[in-house]
């Protein structure tokens, strides 16, 4: 029966792009919307069998791709090494928390480029300062992620392994982390998808390469199978790292049940 089901979900999922896909064909085909501010599916394959071949700028779009995806994979590593044990020890010590808390909710609501500039004068102009605005976009959520996953721990587990002699260091690594893993890895995913909306921004200043970069740099110039191109790349890389980070998700916490995704 849950094959079945999750067989008619694909099946809806499978009709919705493909509706999508003819609704664009028509339109485009039929000339109902100029062709510069939607290209026709044709067109944007072309384009993008001509980047594919060629690249972008004098760059080949691969490299665009692969230096978007450090970028992003770098400063997400980052966040995850620093966010998870924090978040935790907020969530598991108050005093902590007053401490860490009111700094991540002053910058969290920050656009990113309100501070981007300032980062790029600290660190100048290579990757670090776009390293470290995705760094603090992915941030916050694995962060908020790790202080409320801590907060929906039953006491009575807390109390349990008290009255056992457990102590604080033993109940944190047995009770604490392990319960958090479910609420972690949705911070997660959440935090990549965030740091890769920031991408665009990173690259909008003092960058030549990208394929954030590459999606601006054709605005300019009102390229929109370009844009096209881009944008639709940068949506199938993100779902390709949230599928990796469910097959992980599955495999570590494998006492969560069944995945709604």
């Amino acid at each position: 029966m849950k094959k079945k089901q999750t067989k008619n979900y694909k099946g809806y999922t499978y009709a919705t792009w493909f509706i999508i896909l003819v609704a664009w064909l028509v339109v485009t085909e039929t000339n109902l919307v100029s062709s510069r501010l939607i290209p026709s599916p044709i067109q944007v394959i072309k384009t993008a069998g001509d980047i594919f071949i060629n690249g972008y700028n004098g760059m080949s779009f691969w490299q665009h791709i692969g230096i978007s995806l450090y970028r992003l994979i770098i400063s997400s590593f980052l966040a995850m090494l620093t966010a998870i044990p924090l978040g935790l020890m907020s969530g598991y010590f108050p005093r902590f928390r007053a401490v860490v808390d009111s700094l991540v909710q002053f910058y969290r609501p920050l656009p990113p480029l309100a501070y981007y500039t300032l980062l790029i004068l600290w660190l100048g102009i290579d990757e670090s300062p776009k390293i470290m605005l995705l760094f603090l976009a992915a941030f916050a959520p694995i962060y908020l992620s790790c202080v409320s996953a801590v907060g929906k721990i039953p006491i009575d587990y807390i109390n349990n392994a008290e009255s056992l002699g457990a102590s604080k260091k033993d109940i944190f690594f047995t009770v604490i982390l392990p319960g958090s893993l479910p609420d972690i890895f949705t911070g997660l995913r959440t935090a990549i998808g965030v740091a890769y909306t920031t991408l665009v921004s990173a690259e909008m200043v003092a960058a030549t390469s990208g394929i954030g970069w590459m999606v601006i740099d054709a605005s300019k110039y009102l390229k929109s199978d370009v844009m096209f191109v881009g944008i639709i790349f940068m949506g199938l890389t993100g779902i390709f790292i949230d599928m990796g980070l469910r097959f992980i998700e599955k495999r570590v916490v494998f006492w969560k049940g069944r995945d709604e995704g």
